[in-house]
């Protein structure tokens, strides 16, 4: 009960109840996708591969006839909802600064297999690099089970994909880096993880020493995450600092796990300028 605890983010808010949260939060998210869609030039729904899942929302910055950085943004729901659909709402105040933005979408759980999903993101911007050759710089961003799935994206070896990403930069905003323990709580229900499954996928164990490519990874994690949230986040940050990577941690007072995400759509928020 108390893992349960720790692994529902909804319980952690001091704003508004575990339902009512959640309801906002993807309202929120949907409503500035809308008005990002509504002000940017995108290409939507552009497919990366054959499954459902596997399209991606381009949004581009206004002059995009030359060269221009990528905002990778992998959305969370614990592996289980959410879709690029409610993901475009940090778009306006980037791409008004010449940043293209990229929802990523990829199949969730029960039909999603956390193997599949992991492979899909790595397909999703090796087809980005193949497609778009104005691209310079991809810098990835992820939100809880997002940032998961960022964190190992991180660590692919991209010989199979022959082409290597050109990956500047990783946000990874309220994350979980070891999934072992998730595994005795709900959210395995749809998930259906072995241990060896959680363990393959879990970035705290794939930690590399540090190549000269490697990017800068930026760990954020909210006050009002959990204990447990905030202690993944604190030891994975740990782990890169120790293997040598160049890693900050940012705490961000008052903030809780949906709105330290949902704010960047504001041009003021201190994450959306970092």
């Amino acid at each position: 009960q108390a893992l349960e605890d720790q692994y529902s983010p909804s319980r952690w808010s001091p704003r508004l109840g575990r339902d009512a949260i959640i309801d906002a939060h993807v309202a929120v998210t949907a409503a500035g996708t809308e008005r990002a869609r509504a002000s940017a030039q995108t290409s939507l729904h552009v497919p990366y591969g054959k499954g459902d899942g596997e399209k991606l929302d381009i949004y581009f910055p206004t002059d995009h006839s030359g060269t221009f950085p990528v905002l990778v943004y992998i959305h969370g729901g614990y592996w289980q909802c959410l879709s690029k659909d409610e993901s475009g709402f940090a778009a306006p105040p980037l791409v008004s600064q010449g940043v293209a933005v990229v929802a990523v979408g990829y199949d969730t759980a029960p039909r999603g297999h956390m193997d599949t999903m992991v492979l899909q993101v790595r397909r999703s911007l090796a087809f980005l690099v193949e497609q778009y050759p104005g691209i310079r710089g991809i810098y990835l961003c992820g939100h809880s089970a997002g940032a998961h799935l960022a964190a190992m994206v991180l660590f692919t070896d991209w010989t199979e994909f022959r082409v290597v990403p050109d990956i500047k930069g990783a946000v990874l905003v309220s994350g979980v880096y070891d999934l072992e323990p998730i595994l005795h709580t709900y959210v395995n229900d749809a998930l259906n993880m072995s241990r060896e499954v959680a363990q393959r996928n879990s970035p705290m164990r794939h930690v590399a020493p540090v190549v000269p490519a490697a990017c800068e990874v930026l760990v954020v994690v909210a006050q009002h995450d959990s204990p447990e949230f905030r202690r993944q986040s604190q030891e994975y940050s740990q782990a890169l600092r120790a293997a040598g990577w160049s890693v900050s941690l940012l705490d961000l007072a008052g903030m809780d796990h949906f709105d330290v995400i949902e704010k960047l759509s504001e041009t003021s928020y201190i994450l959306t300028q970092v």
